[in-house]
């Protein structure tokens, strides 16, 4: 690793942070001052900041190592806990600086028009510009530590942006859901760094990395276990999934960025980033690569069911998660195809749900596609780029996810025997009903009869909103060509992942991508037939088969988490409060009435009368001589 004072842009690196936390302290501490150009100041910080990144990565792409050290200050130093500051600019880190600044300056620009009209369009600027930098944070940090606090940065910012319209009862409690469901993943996280201290007294990716190998076999299995347990809530994988389609109750915007370029993405970092621990336990592989095949499963059987069209999105993004989740778990040969496909989900996952605001902004907020229809003729720019986003998602060929999503299945297939077979069965089953509900978003939204509320005009959104989505619509279009063939990924990764062993195909290639393609017709022709050919009611079906009643209940995780863990804390607490009230204060409280009756009693002994008191010592007298004559006698 070059360890030299960083020459040049990299020296610098730290601006890539630095800027979006500058615009948001001063967006919230000016106050309404900044009200008139807060938006533009927010979107500048992440301009800049994509241009600063993009310079350091092509500084970086010309050095020998390609891996650089920064040094910043000491953050913490308590006895032997000695944690500096400082940040890792590799290709890692890099690639995901690039599609954080640059996904999310488009989304900022996006973000001027469709919050154009509320009237704490600044404090959203700043909030987005919070979630950006704690997100850099966390890909850029040279240590666990600086990626936990990175890691606790995108979830304060994910709640705050989630519950933005908290006068709404949804927003306000979809974001606790998601703040309570992702601590529990930050529990995890945090007991690997405590083990991380512990087992090695460092917390530095090089001491880390460096000192695993001599860790005991369950000691190493225990770590990947937390770390992905860690990775579980941040990117809404099995069995920590539930809080992601909720957060759908935030402004669209905000959607996009946890979706595409910020919080959900957080997990395949981790994991990926901890590459060298996962490489020596197996075990804990193996478990990451069934968390993925069955989140990517569970999230395309449900994106089936629902009307809501950001739902739908959020569970897209679920099932393509998951993908990455069953890539990273695979090993060396799969961490690559894992961040290829996490780019190309950033370019047309962003659009997607842009596109989703925009069909919003023109229906005045409804999200239900029972209300649609028709609406292609009326938004021709975001009709066009939703549907390059969402061939691009469905696999269709030779645009950016049929380049990436077939690499996935190709290496779960290349791990041979029967859990490849497995494996790569559900992946191609995954990539069939992806196709399903994705046409089936199309056809209710863009084409049919005219389902509108009356009231309703549609129309096509202004060029501040449309420009992202264009450019990002393009992404959608080509990255995954210039991932895969023109400049492979996996070879700008070599030094992070090393050179994976070559891998013999079980199946070829030419014959994956051919299944691959059939299964994808198939799903958009079943959707044809089950809905395009059919009058789509206005109001979902009340009689439905048991099927669809448990997909339109997220196959009832709700239920399972309420009746696992939900219900017997309240009954925990119930029980607890209840010995607290009747046992530890009821003695506490009978102690002090015993204590308070009895002062009561003998004070009215008191009655200030001298008489009473010469009566009282006479009495006490006889009996005091009585006793003393009795014993005398005895």
């Amino acid at each position: 690793m070059d360890t030299v004072a960083a020459e040049g842009l990299l020296s610098a690196s730290w601006l890539v942070i630095a800027l979006p936390l500058a615009g948001a302290a001063v967006l919230l501490l000016g106050g309404r001052r900044t009200d008139r150009w807060g938006h533009l100041l927010g979107t500048a910080t992440i301009v800049v900041a994509f241009a600063v990144a993009l310079a350091c990565t092509v500084q970086l792409a010309g050095l020998e190592e390609r891996a650089v050290d920064v040094d910043l200050f000491t953050f913490i130093s308590a006895g032997q806990l000695d944690v500096q500051a400082g940040l890792l600019v590799d290709p890692l880190s890099a690639t995901f600086m690039l599609l954080i600044t640059g996904v999310g300056a488009l989304i900022h620009v996006y973000s001027i028009g469709y919050m154009a009209h509320d009237p704490r369009r600044r404090r959203f600027f700043a909030y987005l510009n919070l979630f950006v930098a704690a997100m850099l944070l966390l890909v850029l940090g040279d240590n666990y530590v600086a990626l936990y606090v990175g890691w606790e940065g995108v979830g304060l910012a994910s709640y705050l942006l989630i519950a933005f319209w908290h006068e709404r009862p949804a927003a306000a409690t979809a974001a606790k859901k998601a703040f309570v469901m992702n601590r529990v993943g930050d529990v995890g996280l945090a007991l690997a760094i405590f083990v991380m201290f512990a087992q090695l007294g460092t917390v530095s990716y090089e001491g880390v990395f460096g000192g695993v190998g001599a860790l005991a076999g369950g000691t190493l299995t225990a770590l990947g276990l937390l770390l992905l347990l860690g990775a579980c809530g941040k990117s809404g994988q099995f069995p920590l999934q539930a809080w992601l389609p909720d957060a759908m109750e935030g402004p669209t915007p905000v959607s996009a960025l946890i979706h595409a370029a910020t919080m959900v993405t957080a997990g395949v970092y981790l994991i990926a980033r901890s590459a060298p621990i996962y490489d020596l336990t197996p075990t804990a592989r193996t478990v990451v690569l069934a968390v993925g095949a069955v989140t990517l499963l569970y999230g395309a059987i449900v994106g089936c069911a629902y009307d809501d069209i950001k739902k739908v999105l959020a569970y897209s993004t679920v099932s393509q998660i998951g993908y990455m989740f069953l890539a990273v778990g695979l090993g060396p040969v799969g961490y690559a195809a894992a961040i290829a496909h996490l780019l190309t989900h950033g370019f047309f996952k962003a659009g997607l749900f842009l596109g989703a605001g925009s069909v919003m902004h023109a229906m005045d907020d409804q999200v239900d596609m029972r209300r649609f229809g028709g609406l292609a003729r009326k938004l021709p720019v975001t009709f066009v780029t939703f549907g390059l986003g969402y061939l691009a998602l469905i696999g269709f060929p030779f645009l950016s996810g049929y380049w990436t999503k077939d690499a996935i299945i190709e290496a779960a297939l290349d791990r041979g025997g029967w859990s490849g077979w497995l494996l790569g069965a559900v992946a191609v089953v995954g990539a069939g009903l992806t196709a399903f509900y994705m046409t089936r978003l199309m056809i209710m939204t863009f084409f049919g009869r005219q389902r509108w509320t009356p009231g309703v005009h549609p129309h096509e959104s202004p060029p501040v909103m449309t420009v992202p989505m264009v450019l990002l619509a393009i992404g959608s279009v080509a990255a995954g060509f210039l991932l895969v063939v023109v400049a492979p990924l996996g070879e700008w990764l070599e030094p992070v992942f090393g050179v994976p062993e070559e891998a013999e195909h079980v199946v070829a290639p030419a014959v994956v991508g051919v299944v691959v393609t059939v299964v994808m017709a198939v799903g958009v022709l079943a959707a044809w037939l089950f809905v395009g050919r059919r009058e789509v009611p206005e109001v979902a079906p009340a009689r439905v088969s048991p099927v669809v009643r448990a997909a339109r209940r997220s196959l009832y995780a709700d239920a399972v988490n309420e009746s696992l863990f939900m219900r017997p804390g309240q009954w925990l607490t119930r029980a607890l409060v209840w010995v607290d009230n009747r046992g530890v204060d009821g003695a506490v409280n009978g102690l002090a009435a015993t204590l308070g009756g009895s002062s009561s009693r003998l004070g009215r002994a008191q009655t200030g009368f001298v008489r009473s008191y010469a009566l009282g010592m006479l009495g006490g007298a006889v009996i005091v001589a009585g006793a003393l004559l009795a014993v005398t006698a005895g």
